[in-house]
This record gives C-alpha cells, sequence and structure tokens, in this order.
C-alpha cells in the first residue's frame, strides 16, 4: 500500500488486488450519500444566494464575518457528538482514505486523535477570530496582509471537521435527528470555500461525492394537481322531450 504525504494529511492508495491474487475488499459504504439522507436539508434554496458578495460590503469584512459564523456553526456541530468522539473510538483524524496531522507552530507534526485534533483546531480558530489584530471589529481598523492566508488556513481545518463528522459520526448524527443541519451547515461551507477560492480542491475533493450531491439546489417539490370540478347535472333544456299524442 503506497502513501502519499500532503502537507497535513496522508492519502492511502490500495491496489486493486492483494498480493495473493484475491480481490480486495468492497469499499465501505457511504451512509451519508443514500438518498434518503441526502434530502433532508433546513432549507431548499439556492445557497449561493447567501455567498455572493454583496455589492456594499468590503470584502475581508464578508470574509471575516462569514469565517466567524462558520467556526461557531461547525464548533456547535462537533459538540452534539462529541461524547461519541473518543480516544478510543476515534485514535487517529480520520475521513474516509485520510489521515490528518497536526503540526503546531514550530512545524513539529503530531499524529493525535480526532478529538485531540478537533480540540487544536478549535482553539486556533477562537485564537484567531477573537484576535483584533486579524480579525478587526472596531471601525476604520485595516485588516493585515496575512488576513486571506488565515482564513484559508481556518477553512481548510474547519473542513477536516466536517469530513470527519460524515465520515466516523454520521450514524450518531441520524440517531440525533439532526443529519438535515449537518446537511445545511456542510453545503453551505463549501458554498462558500469555492465562491472565493479558501480551500485548495485537492483538499476537498475526498468529499466530492457529497458536494455534488448536496451543492445542487433541492428541486421544488412537486405542484398539488388542483381538484376536479364535480360533473354538473344537465340542464333541463339540454334533456331529449317526449311528445305524448
Amino acid at each position: 500500500m503506497g502513501v502519499l504525504v500532503c502537507c497535513d494529511c496522508f492519502f492511502y492508495r490500495k491496489s486493486k488486488t492483494k498480493p495473493n491474487g484475491k480481490k480486495p475488499p468492497a469499499e465501505e459504504k457511504k451512509q451519508y450519500l443514500e438518498p434518503e439522507f441526502t434530502k433532508i436539508r433546513v432549507v431548499d434554496f439556492d445557497l449561493k444566494e447567501l455567498v455572493v458578495l454583496p455589492r456594499e460590503i468590503d470584502l475581508n469584512e464578508w470574509l471575516a464575518s462569514n469565517t466567524t459564523t462558520f467556526f461557531n456553526l461547525i464548533n456547535l456541530q462537533y459538540s452534539t457528538i462529541s461524547e461519541f468522539c473518543t480516544g478510543d473510538t476515534c485514535q487517529a483524524m480520520t475521513a474516509y482514505n485520510t489521515i490528518y496531522y497536526w503540526y503546531d507552530e514550530r512545524g513539529k507534526k503530531t499524529k493525535c486523535t480526532a478529538p485531540q485534533y478537533v480540540d487544536f483546531v478549535m482553539s486556533l480558530c477562537q485564537k484567531l477570530v477573537t484576535d483584533e489584530e486579524i480579525f478587526p471589529t472596531k471601525y476604520g481598523k485595516e485588516f493585515p496582509n496575512s488576513f486571506e492566508s488565515l482564513v484559508k488556513k481556518i477553512c481548510r481545518y474547519l473542513f477536516h471537521v466536517l469530513a470527519h463528522l460524515y465520515w466516523a459520526h454520521f450514524k450518531e448524527t441520524v440517531a440525533l435527528d439532526l443529519q438535515g443541519h449537518l446537511n445545511t451547515l456542510y453545503a453551505h461551507f463549501i458554498v462558500f470555500v469555492r465562491e472565493f477560492n479558501l480551500v485548495d480542491p485537492k483538499e476537498t475533493c475526498i468529499m466530492d461525492d457529497l458536494s455534488e450531491i448536496l451543492c445542487t439546489p433541492a428541486p421544488p417539490p412537486a405542484p398539488t394537481p388542483a381538484p376536479s370540478a364535480p360533473a354538473s347535472a344537465p340542464s333541463p333544456s339540454s334533456q331529449n322531450h317526449v311528445t305524448e299524442r
């Protein structure tokens, strides 16, 4: 089995046949792709309308507002299943055929459990979005030159969390009846990062099958046919009359 190193993750490529000539086991079924789950959304309109930059809004202001919102929502979504994401159940931060590794500020790579990785992600995001020098909230305060690259970093890490939620905890999400919220949050996030090129497509390609389904606006419900009018009784003038003689 070959290993490709890519930034903070490993991609495992499985050969088509095993050394003994036997075919590999069938790919694990992705429950989150089943139509009964993908059709469940909180909203049914085109999410692109929510992410397009309004003409009167500064681009950095728009990115800051949306990035902060996604951080809060994804953190909240993860918290709903956090009790199931433990060092025993998730010994690595995985999503499909990918293992994510954490790199600290000195560039040291660390393999950690999924809850540890998510804690690192949320702590870093919290630190960045609350830093007045990076995400200024006061009028007239300038955004730093590094702002866009930091937004991209946040979004890349948040994508890792979403991918892990689907891959490792979708069953628990369904049990909590929260799949509609997760689907809508994921689709909104993907449409947003695509609109502003915030995450490399090579990073998100492991979830392309889900993205293409959820980012396509749900078809409108079929119109209910109008009830047919009851047949009216024939008028007396239209009936044939027989004259007695």
